[in-house]
């Protein structure tokens, strides 16, 4: 049931001219904590970026210097795939899907002035920002930054003497729980606002899906998140205190902190998965004019998908030792959890088929998420059954299916939904050529990246080795061919991103005017100026139906919004 009586609430005091730092810096307006999360993590998709730029020149052309880095030692390359994991799925996909985008499209789209808890919002984002300085400043502390890969498996991560990062290492973990924290304060102001704060009308039904799924990823994030911080305050132990939790010579157990870390990891993956598919939902049924086929199924499949992500964690131990019988029953559960993802996948499809489809810049992205996410998709079937994950385990194929699910998520659908919103973020249009010219020039740049990877996968090419040339069967001239393949494709698709940028730019300064509704959508944040003010509406709006009436045939337009009377 809808709660009138808090959705109609402003504070007026709050609406009066402020200082830049109080606006910008220190702001608990929902849009700019968006704002900030949301430069936060493209900063730090750069620095992660560039990481990746440096350790795959090292893999192509090994022990040569490299432009901007110079030469990557054994250490430096260690850190850098460790520290390029970390900040790409903690410090850019969790930051920019559901904390810059659950900040600005939650109190929007249901219809109110802001978040139940303005000031716990602000807090959210100040941890978040000291989580990253603590990050980074592991790269300047002696020994330098944890280099015992991302998943920081014992012993690697609890002896100074495996990794060499005796302090990094203990940093990092400092700021992963601090990141976490800030993602639980964070999530219950998504939920208690999704739940409390909705405009007069909103039914649950009437909930967009995107909104939904921020919900359900933070309630996914906080049931898993509990057992790896207890991971983690052991480990700090184990480094720091010389208890021995993971070391078995003190009669502790180093495969115990895969369970407790893969319990949190695999949810961790829809955590971040729902948002993303949540925003092409809502840009498919716009630019197809359609009506979201089975919209309740498509709610009742990603709470499915949630429950089921808490029954997959140990295929990711199908060679630790594991029970035959037991990896069985994992071999099911996670072969299971690809069933409601292809039902999501069909439900979208069935959206498309008949529509009145428009292919500009976020409908080309929204696409391009469903294709590359379903090759991610497939090929984790191979590493979810335990006969064929032996073969696999710790390749290129690993790596390569991972980046075909997470590059999807993290960047797609970033620049699905910033090309999206971004009229309604800034009151100005982007350049739809600009925007096709980048969208081509990361996509296949993208396939030329990951592809090859497959194949050197297949070939038995084990992942963290930090030069191939030690291994003869492994230094082959087609395989090196490959390697700089796709570290040409990288540096390609690199360079492209500059044209986002530009974009930006240019339609910040010179981009059309926007005006309230361009897209001709139905749900509530397009009923807001462009861009919303504090407060966000002129007046709060109430709510007559569902989100995704178009091409309704008793109306001669083709989109009916939330708020417009019948």
């Amino acid at each position: 049931m809808a709660t009138a009586e808090v959705a109609t609430h402003h504070d007026d005091t709050r609406h009066h001219d402020e200082g830049f730092v109080k606006k910008y810096l220190w702001s608990t307006d929902h849009k700019i904590i968006c704002f900030q999360y949301m430069i936060t993590g493209i900063a730090m998709a750069l620095i992660g970026g560039f990481f990746a730029y440096a350790f795959r020149m090292q893999l192509a052309f090994p022990g040569m210097e490299v432009p901007l880095w110079g030469v990557v030692t054994p250490g430096d390359y260690n850190a850098l795939v460790t520290n390029h994991g970390t900040i790409m799925i903690f410090w850019v996909a969790m930051p920019v899907l559901i904390a810059a985008f659950g900040n600005y499209l939650i109190p929007l789209m249901i219809g109110c002035d802001d978040m139940v808890f303005p000031k716990i919002n602000r807090l959210s984002y100040q941890i978040f920002l000291l989580s990253a300085l603590v990050l980074i400043s592991s790269f300047f502390v002696e020994g330098g930054a944890f280099a015992g890969a991302w998943t920081a498996y014992p012993p690697l991560s609890s002896t100074a003497e495996y990794s060499l990062t005796p302090l990094g290492s203990s940093i990092w973990l400092i700021a992963v729980a601090l990141e976490f924290i800030a993602f639980l304060l964070g999530g219950i102001n998504f939920i208690t606002t999704a739940m409390n704060s909705r405009a007069p009308g909103m039914k649950l039904y009437d909930v967009p899906v995107i909104v939904w799924f921020i919900v359900i990823a933070s309630l996914l994030f906080m049931a898993s998140v509990g057992p790896l911080v207890a991971g983690a305050i052991m480990l700090l132990f184990d480094q720091n205190l010389g208890t021995g939790f993971f070391d078995p010579t003190r009669g502790g157990d180093p495969v115990l902190w895969q369970h407790l870390f893969w319990f949190f990891g695999h949810p961790e993956v829809y955590v971040v998965l729902l948002p993303a598919i949540g925003i092409s939902a809502e840009i498919i049924t716009v630019f197809a004019r359609k009506k979201l086929f089975a919209y309740r199924t498509v709610l009742n499949t990603a709470i499915a998908t949630g429950v089921l992500s808490f029954t997959v964690w140990a295929h990711h131990q199908f060679v630790s030792g594991i029970d035959p019988r037991m990896a069985h029953v994992f071999t099911i559960s996670t072969l299971l959890i690809s069933v409601p993802i292809a039902e999501m996948v069909f439900v979208y499809i069935a959206t498309l088929y008949g529509g009145s489809i428009t292919l500009n810049t976020p409908m080309l992205w929204a696409l391009a998420f469903i294709g590359e996410f379903l090759i991610g998709g497939v090929t984790g079937i191979f590493l979810g059954a335990s006969g064929s994950d032996i073969y696999f385990h710790d390749t290129y194929f690993v790596l390569a299916h991972f980046h075909y699910t997470f590059f999807p998520i993290a960047i797609i659908g970033t620049f699905a939904g910033i090309t999206y919103w971004w009229p309604k973020m800034t009151g100005k249009m982007m350049n739809d050529t600009l925007g096709k010219i980048h969208f081509w020039g990361t996509i296949i740049p993208f396939n030329f990246i990951f592809i090859p990877l497959f194949v050197l996968g297949l070939a038995g090419q084990h992942r963290r080795i930090y030069n191939y040339e030690n291994f003869p069967d492994l230094a082959l001239d087609w395989m090196f061919d490959l390697r700089i393949m796709a570290t040409v494709a990288l540096l390609v698709m690199i360079a492209f991103q500059v044209v986002f940028f530009v974009n930006v730019f240019v339609s910040l300064r010179n981009g059309k005017k926007a005006g309230n509704n361009p897209w001709k959508a139905n749900t509530l944040e397009w009923v807001a100026p462009s861009p919303p003010g504090h407060g966000n509406f002129e007046e709060l709006p109430t709510v007559y139906r569902g989100p995704y009436e178009y091409s309704h045939p008793d109306r001669e337009e083709d989109y009916w919004p939330q708020n417009e009377p019948a």
